[in-house]
């Protein structure tokens, strides 16, 4: 075989190496991380605004304490839960969630046992969250407002025999069991 056909075929060998290589590298680059185009309903989702709200969360005080937990943003809506002890019982339990009725988000509430109610938002910030049922007992309106990344207000406020009353749980983040 003459050298200049032996250059020929090591030339050719080299560029289908080289293009091989290019697909090999372009696969790896698509294949690594999320697919925004499969991610596009959920980063769309105006549930996602309250993704700083997602993790466990603690609120502690002498003899009193209560822990909420909220799953991060995924099909349009969170999932949450929370729990109150006192004096070692637990005194109550709620589960949650947030997600879209009618055009606004809504909080939706089942607390101990007792049927669902949901509160339809009425201030949805980077940082604050507010929900609202007029038509509601106690309390009418449920808010979070983000203090800082470690850091949670929640509180409850409405009228109780035509007196206002507020309840607020300061929470700090902690560990997910």
């Amino acid at each position: 075989m003459s050298r200049s056909r032996l250059l020929i075929k090591l030339l050719i060998a080299a560029v289908v190496l080289a293009i091989g290589a290019v697909f090999w590298l372009r696969r790896s680059d698509t294949s690594e991380g999320p697919d925004p185009a499969a991610e596009g309903e959920a980063t769309a989702s105006p549930v996602n605004e309250l993704a700083w709200l997602a993790g466990c969360w603690k609120h502690e005080e002498p003899g009193f304490r209560r822990d909420e937990q909220w799953m991060r943003p995924g099909g349009g809506t969170m999932i949450g839960m929370s729990r109150s002890v006192a004096e070692d019982r637990t005194v109550e339990h709620e589960y949650l969630r947030i997600e879209m009725r009618e055009g606004r988000l809504a909080y939706v509430a089942s607390p101990s046992g007792q049927g669902e109610a949901a509160f339809v938002s009425i201030e949805i910030t980077d940082r604050t969250a507010v929900f609202e049922a007029p038509e509601h007992d106690f309390p009418q309106r449920i808010a979070y407002e983000r203090m800082s990344p470690r850091s949670v207000l929640a509180w409850i406020e409405g009228d109780v025999d035509g007196v206002s009353r507020v309840v607020e749980f300061p929470m700090t983040a902690t560990s997910c069991p």
